[in-house]
């Protein structure tokens, strides 16, 4: 017995000119205007997502940050300090 996949219902008031030119580019792909809005939202959504979630660096901040992963610097007092403390809390001595 196969599990029905659950669906949500989307609807968008739009002008005729764009229905038309929906309907229109539906048809010249062999689908349906359904089939067609919904793969052209998903992949919007997938490149809006994508471009969030993704940092793009210049070639030399990608050299400054591999420099920093390869040779980190030294922990300042503070940090050192946090530390220490954390291992107390934690019993880790």
């Amino acid at each position: 017995m196969s599990k029905a996949i659950a669906t949500a219902r989307l609807e968008a008031r739009i002008s005729k000119d764009l229905h038309a030119m929906l309907k229109r580019a539906a048809e010249i792909q062999g689908r349906t205007i359904t089939d067609f809005v919904v793969s052209a939202v998903q992949e919007a959504a997938r490149r809006a997502i994508e471009q969030s979630e993704i940092i793009h660096l210049s070639l030399a901040d990608q050299e400054c940050f591999a420099q920093a992963l390869l040779s980190p610097p030294s922990p300042v007092p503070a940090l050192e300090r946090a530390f220490a403390r954390r291992r107390k809390l934690l019993g880790d001595e």
